[in-house]
């Protein structure tokens, strides 16, 4: 049985038996470790500075197929942005997925007999 809307009641009205509430305080993460969140933070501050320091890239030379170095510096920061912000992504995922897996296998621990999805938050994944 799946309560999406939280209200801890059964399409009857009737509460679940044995229904663990979640509550602000209820951990459903473990931990962080603070290495894969400043990783990420590195990576996304990379993509974001370094084309906006244009006494980098100010010159005409080198020149690659005609187009100016400051032309083609700025189109090489699209793809080189994209897959530092792919890594960050990565990283903070790969730490989510860890905590939650501290927190324990489906989540909170629950009494009784009530289903993995039941709760404040309806189905999590």
């Amino acid at each position: 049985m799946s309560h999406a809307h939280g209200s801890g009641r059964g399409p009857n009205g009737d509460a679940f038996p044995g229904d663990a509430r979640l509550t602000r305080d209820t951990a459903i993460r473990g931990p962080a470790r603070p290495g894969p969140y400043i990783g990420a933070g590195i990576l996304l501050a990379a993509a974001i500075i370094f084309p906006l320091m244009p006494q980098l890239y100010s010159f005409d030379a080198p020149r690659l197929g005609g187009m100016p170095f400051f032309y083609w510096y700025q189109l090489l920061w699209v793809p080189v942005s994209a897959i530092l912000t792919g890594s960050a992504y990565w990283l903070v995922t790969k730490e989510d997925r860890r905590r939650r897996a501290e927190a324990g296998p489906g989540g909170p621990p629950r009494g009784g007999a009530a289903s993995a999805d039941a709760g404040v938050g309806g189905d999590r994944p």
